[in-house]
C-alpha cells in the first residue's frame, strides 16, 4: 500500500467539506471532497480511496444508503458516517450496511483525526493480513505440487 493516503469526503455543506479539507490536507492526506452521493460514487468508480467521510444526510440519497453503493477497493475502504442528528438507530444502521465507524457534527478536531488513524491502522492491518495469507496459501501449494511431483515421479521409476 501506498504512503499517500487518500480520503474522500461526501457531504453537501461546502463548509464541513472544506474545514475538513484543510484539516485533513494539514495532516498530510491527500483530500477530494463532493456534494451529493451520485458523484462520490463515481469518484469511487475512477479512483482508489483508503477511506470515506460519508455525511448520513446527503440531497440525492441517504448517507447509509450510499455505504453499500460505494465500490469497494483494495484496500478495504474504510467508511465513516458523519452525521448532526445522533440517534441509535442511526448508528445501528449504519453499522449494519458497512460503516466502520461513526462520529457527530459538530466534532472535535482531535476526535475525528483519531477516528481517521485507528481506521487507517485498522486498514493497513487488514492489508498485513491478507498479504501473509496469500503468502501462506502459496507456499502451502506450491509444497503440495512438489509433493505430488515427487510421487509421479516415484511411479514412473
Amino acid at each position: 500500500m501506498s504512503d499517500t493516503v487518500r480520503i474522500l469526503i461526501v457531504d453537501d455543506d461546502e463548509n464541513i467539506r472544506n474545514v475538513l479539507t484543510a484539516i485533513l490536507e494539514e495532516e498530510g492526506y491527500v483530500v477530494e471532497s463532493v456534494d451529493t452521493a451520485k458523484k462520490g460514487i463515481e469518484k469511487t468508480e475512477k479512483s482508489i480511496y483508503n477511506l470515506a467521510l460519508i455525511d448520513v444526510r446527503l440531497p440525492d440519497m441517504e448517507g447509509i444508503e450510499l455505504l453499500t453503493k460505494m465500490r469497494d477497493t483494495k484496500p478495504k475502504m474504510r467508511k465513516i458516517i458523519v452525521t448532526g442528528y445522533p440517534a441509535l438507530q442511526n448508528a445501528v444502521a449504519a453499522v449494519n450496511k458497512g460503516a466502520d465507524a461513526y462520529v457527530m457534527k459538530p466534532f472535535d478536531v482531535e476526535n475525528i483525526l483519531q477516528t481517521i488513524k485507528l481506521q487507517l491502522k485498522k486498514q493497513r492491518e487488514e492489508q498485513n493480513f491478507t498479504e501473509a495469507k496469500v503468502a501462506e496459501f502459496i507456499e502451502t501449494r506450491v509444497k503440495e505440487l512438489e509433493t505430488i511431483e515427487q510421487r509421479s515421479a516415484k511411479k514412473h521409476f
